[in-house]
């Protein structure tokens, strides 16, 4: 158990909030912006991000998507981690220039090697940046649990917010059927895309 039960809580980021910043992430465009981007519109654990290699990154299929699998480098936290999650809005935009501007198979080699994702790194710089810019207490993990609020908000079925996001199942009987749904969450996904 923490010490310091007075430890302040995450908060979401507002949506306006997001808007600006995926603004901002579009108009520097470097690594450091496409990897919040990135994570902004998909929900994505930093570690899971940071650690993503190009040969995850599907722009050539039907659904844009990303395919979370473990890697040596970078493992997940749990099997439901395990996903794919469609590309939309910011995120789709960052994964295309993750593409055109790869130097090799990471997606990010500024934190990740053959042998290590150094996501304290990427969570060190990240976090500085975004100080500026988001409310206190609003950290990279924020954008995680805004994109929860953002599907609720649309009434995303919570099966589908799950998949998405990679939280554990909650139910045996959401464990049935082809989980590997990409058209809904797609749909879903397209619900939250924030525009000016």
């Amino acid at each position: 158990m923490p010490e310091n039960e007075a430890r302040p809580s995450r908060k979401p980021v507002p949506n306006e909030i997001i808007l600006s910043i995926q603004k901002e992430c579009r108009e520097i465009d470097d690594d450091v912006r496409h990897l919040i981007a990135l994570i902004s519109d998909t929900g994505m654990r930093l570690s899971e991000a940071a650690g993503l290699m190009i040969e995850d990154i599907h722009l050539n299929e039907g659904i844009p998507h990303l395919s979370l699998r473990p890697h040596p480098h970078r493992r997940l936290k749990t099997k439901d981690s395990e996903r794919d999650i469609p590309l939309v809005g910011a995120s789709l935009w960052a994964a295309k220039r993750i593409v055109q501007t790869a130097s090799n198979r990471f997606a990010f080699p500024r934190y990740t090697n053959d042998k290590l994702c150094n996501a304290n790194s990427a969570s060190a710089s990240l976090n500085k940046w975004l100080k500026l810019r988001a409310p206190t207490n609003c950290v990279v993990h924020s954008f995680r649990h805004s994109l929860r609020d953002r599907l609720r908000q649309v009434g995303c079925p919570i099966d589908v917010i799950d998949q998405i996001g990679g939280w554990a199942i909650a139910s045996v009987g959401e464990r049935y059927g082809n989980r590997e749904r990409k058209a809904v969450m797609l749909r879903w996904m397209e619900e939250i895309i924030l525009e000016e």
